[in-house]
């Protein structure tokens, strides 16, 4: 794996940038109250919040001009009172994006940049720029949830962008919720039901290496600029996590022989794969990946059920920084702090 820039750790009064670099929707007239929810939040943790100059012109006209989308992110890693940066929301088109953006404007000011779901080519684009990033929060549907940010994750956000000490064991959260956060009714608080914590899908002892992955749409990156080189998986933590669309039988399947075809299943150490989010038994697909994964590989470490991506509350996955399975525990770990 390539050595990647940490960025600087945020302090009380830095300036955050809010982009919609996947869907408009933080713009949108309906849905604006969420964002000004999720602005409060990150007030109140001593940060100033500014939106980039087209991130609030909404989600009809941000879907028809991405050129305007990539504009902003160059914006906001190119202006200097800028210190943080993060995703209003997630989607489905962000790639339409990326040929628009100029890389030196990301490799000449790296910052923390972070963010879930559609977000992560973004972050594949920053892992070619040699950017370290954060598969994390998005602003609309974890910070301004409407039963309150949740504590798991705030801690988890200020633990990870604001201390450069390593971040340490990811313990899992005592409730989830699998239903997503609702963007139009502010009364509309979705369920946390008890977690069951982590299961071992197979694998003993401990293993270690660096975090790569996203949701399963790092197939789409195949031909692509920024398409991983093989290299970029050796000795990897590979981390997965998707929604029940494309995360079913069929999905994991599909998924998991890809990463057999393509050899990265003999490259990695282990793979952490974050919960599903239709609160159904893992069992079978537990079953399939162990079969194919055999198929292709040694019996790798699996550790299913980290609170990250879709799901809520959630961690965050700093690109790059070493982590740890320890299967006879149970435990998950990040080794290394995610910022300097």
């Amino acid at each position: 794996m390539k050595s990647l820039v940490k960025p600087a750790h945020l302090n009380k009064g830095d300036l955050i940038a809010t982009i919609s670099p996947c869907n408009g929707w933080a713009g949108d007239a309906n849905v604006r109250w969420k964002y000004d929810l999720g602005v409060s939040r990150l007030e109140a943790l001593g940060l100033r919040v500014v939106a980039a100059p087209n991130s609030m012109r909404g989600s009809k006209y941000l879907s028809k001009n991405p050129k305007d989308r990539a504009e902003d992110i160059m914006w906001a890693f190119e202006n200097k009172e800028v210190r943080a940066i993060i995703a209003n929301i997630g989607g489905n088109d962000s790639l339409k994006v990326i040929p628009y953006i100029d890389p030196k404007a990301i490799r000449d000011n790296p910052k923390i940049f972070i963010g879930y779901s559609d977000v992560m080519y973004l972050h594949f684009l920053c892992y070619h720029c040699g950017l370290s990033t954060f598969y994390g929060d998005n602003l609309l549907t974890t910070i301004a949830d409407q039963a309150g940010w949740h504590e798991y994750g705030k801690n988890w956000f200020v633990k990870t962008l604001f201390d450069p000490a390593p971040i340490g064991m990811i313990e899992a959260a005592k409730e989830w919720a699998f239903e997503s956060s609702d963007l139009y009714d502010p009364k509309k608080i979705r369920e946390f039901i008890p977690n069951e914590g982590y299961e071992i899908i197979q694998g003993s002892g401990c293993v270690s290496g660096r975090l790569i992955g996203g949701h399963t749409g790092i197939m789409d990156l195949e031909g692509t600029d920024i398409e991983p080189d093989p290299e970029d998986y050796d000795g990897a933590l590979l981390f997965v996590e998707d929604i029940p669309e494309f995360f079913d039988e069929e999905g994991v399947r599909t998924y998991f022989e890809y990463l057999g075809q393509k050899g990265i299943l003999q490259r990695i150490n282990g793979i952490v794969i974050g919960k599903t989010i239709d609160n159904n038994a893992f069992s079978n697909r537990a079953e399939l990946i162990r079969q194919i994964v055999a198929k292709y590989s040694r019996e790798i470490p699996i550790l299913y059920g980290l609170n990250f991506g879709h799901s809520a509350p959630i961690c965050i996955m700093p690109y790059g920084a070493r982590a740890e399975i320890d299967c006879d525990n149970k435990t998950f770990s990040i080794k290394e702090s995610g910022v300097i």
